[in-house]
């Protein structure tokens, strides 16, 4: 039988539901005008300034679970996000539309998030732990990245305004500044619904995976990692729906990258965990065995594509939703 709470819990899920399809429907808006006014490429803007506020969610609880003492969630979260941003959402990405990128930029958070899972690796498999030194050289990694991200971005934008002709009839200034100030205001209110709707969805959605009897261990790896995805994936639907592919796969690698170096690196500075060991496959960590293995494993898959050829073919797309099904079922079935 339902409990009022667990009705409660049904009603502020569905909630956070409908605040996260109207977020990320403004969060795109705004991102792809101003990725235009000041033209940026799309890859670029999602792989800042949109996996910032898509990101929100693990942020938050991530950094909330550490400082409660709960490691596990705050590594399953994180880890978790990336495999189901990956072989889920940018899978479903590419298999849709197989857009094309500019693989020159793409190639700078590809490039930071193997650093970054390079430093990782060797906090897991070297030392078994992460450090409060290892959370603040992976928050070091994210301030290089944005700031390598953001001079390029402009140095690009001031080629291209010198390169290519004004137009004959330029828009009056008041217009323009009111246009802008439109286009901040849905990311900002984008980002707003988001993260408040994620909230609800992990918060919510955790009590009725509980309430069904689903283990803690699991709900890190499967639920809140995509609970808190949900924006990412979101964000993709409504880049798909507005034909803006490479948005969402540039939002997909920044992401990737910033559950590494600004979820995990806030999370482990506020407080240092070890790897969680609360699954075993032949006796064997599963979190060291599987998990971090998969992370590098389809972001390959993803991103060299798109790095040399500058377009992700349909059937890595199918192969990474397959693999995706495939880790939720060893996640749930063994």
């Amino acid at each position: 039988m339902f409990s009022s709470n667990t009705i409660i819990s049904c009603l502020l899920f569905v909630a956070g539901l409908v605040l996260l399809i109207k977020g990320g429907d403004y969060f795109v808006d705004g991102a792809v005008g101003i990725a235009h006014r000041f033209r940026l490429p799309e890859v670029l803007i999602g792989a800042t300034v949109v996996s910032i506020g898509t990101t929100l969610p693990e942020v938050m609880v991530s950094t909330q679970a550490a400082a409660a003492g709960n490691g596990s969630i705050a590594y399953g979260n994180a880890i978790g996000s990336c495999i189901c941003n990956t072989a889920l959402i940018a899978a479903v990405t590419i298999a849709a539309l197989s857009p094309k990128v500019d693989k020159t930029t793409f190639r700078v958070p590809t490039l930071f998030f193997f650093i970054a899972l390079a430093v990782y690796y060797f906090n897991a498999y070297v030392y078994g732990d992460f450090t409060r030194l290892g959370g603040i050289i992976l928050l070091v990694i994210f301030v290089v990245y944005m700031v390598i991200s953001v001079k390029t971005a402009f140095a690009d934008s001031r080629i291209k305004a010198a390169v290519e002709p004004a137009e004959a009839d330029p828009a009056p200034v008041p217009a323009a500044k009111s246009s802008l100030i439109k286009e901040i205001i849905l990311l900002i209110a984008g980002a707003m619904f988001i993260a408040i709707g994620a909230k609800l969805l992990v918060d919510n959605g955790t009590v009725i995976a509980k309430w069904l009897g689903v283990p803690d261990s699991v709900i890190a790896l499967t639920f809140v990692a995509i609970g808190t995805s949900l924006p990412e994936l979101v964000t993709a639907i409504s880049a798909l729906v507005k034909r803006h592919g490479a948005l969402s796969l540039g939002n997909i690698v920044g992401a990737n990258l910033f559950n590494l170096v600004l979820v995990s690196g806030l999370a482990v500075t506020v407080s240092p965990f070890q790897i969680p060991a609360e699954k075993t496959f032949s006796g064997i960590n599963s979190s060291l065995l599987i998990d971090l293995p998969l992370v590098g494993v389809i972001m390959l898959a993803f991103t060299l594509p798109a790095c040399f050829k500058g377009k992700i073919p349909r059937w890595i797309g199918i192969v990474l939703l397959v693999i995706y099904a495939a880790f939720c079922v060893y996640q749930f079935a063994f």
